[in-house]
């Protein structure tokens, strides 16, 4: 379960204040909790990587929680992935402009018997929260793009280390874009030109200061209200709640005269 307070801005506020309790909601959802019992209970009873994309049910908890799950089908592809030789430049993971990919293989390198360092491993308790991140974050972009952007964005942009890796995922993309005011348009040039935009109004560097990432979430979110919420009032919005009732995504709501009682849910 999630909550919606009536914007962008309030609603990423407030899951990045209140991480912890979100975490803890989004786990005892039964759909979420069934899910998560069974990734634990058999993850470690994989041995390879043909074992791994075989299980449809670990596999797509495991590209759920790393944001490929629209991959899930791409057996063949994901198998190259993660045989990889992440110790070479040039493997297949490696070249794939798309970081998320190489990730992902060294998150899973112990499944890869040519795998020459396998410290990156994941543990299941990183692959479980990475779930449950991932979960709030597709809920809530069902109600709001928005606050799934910017949440992502927080947890991820951190690992991004050049500006073809923000080029490369389309959620990090469309923040950046938002952000600078970026025409659509920019797509259509040569790759090349396009990280020299980006480069010329971002250093992804600053993605690693945590002061330096709220500012600019803080912007892209109030950013995102203007233009894409216009029926939020903006008044409100700077004291979290909706200029209506709070309300949940994944299909429940309540009504308030504030924002109270959603609140309470976190109490």
């Amino acid at each position: 379960m999630t909550i919606y307070l009536g914007s962008t801005f309030a609603t990423y506020n407030y899951y990045a204040n209140n991480s912890e309790k979100a975490l803890a909601l989004q786990a005892a959802d039964p759909q979420t909790s069934n899910a998560t019992s069974y990734y634990e209970e058999n993850i470690d009873s994989v041995t390879s990587v043909d074992d791994f994309v075989s299980n449809y049910r670990l596999f797509s908890y495991a590209m759920t929680a790393y944001g490929l799950s629209d991959m899930v089908d791409a057996k063949a592809f994901m198998t190259k992935v993660l045989n990889s030789d992440l110790s070479d430049d040039t493997s297949f993971a490696n070249k794939l402009t798309d970081e998320r990919f190489a990730t992902f293989a060294e998150a899973f390198a112990d499944l890869n018997p040519d795998a020459t360092d396998t410290s990156t491993t994941a543990s299941t308790g990183t692959v479980v929260n990475a779930y449950l991140e991932q979960s709030i974050e597709d809920s809530l972009g069902e109600t709001d793009q928005g606050v799934q952007l910017a949440l992502y964005f927080k947890r991820t942009a951190s690992s991004v280390s050049s500006a073809y890796g923000v080029l490369a995922d389309t959620a990090l993309w469309t923040v950046v874009k938002t952000v600078y005011g970026l025409p659509d348009s920019l797509s259509g040039m040569d790759t090349a030109m396009q990280k020299s935009v980006v480069e010329s109004k971002v250093d992804v560097a600053d993605f690693q200061d945590p002061e330096k990432l709220d500012r600019l979430l803080s912007r892209f979110t109030a950013i995102w209200d203007a233009t894409q919420n216009t029926s939020s009032d903006p008044i409100l919005t700077l004291f979290g709640a909706s200029s209506s009732s709070s309300s949940s995504s994944s299909s429940s709501s309540s009504s308030s005269s504030g924002d109270s009682s959603v609140l309470s849910l976190f109490a």
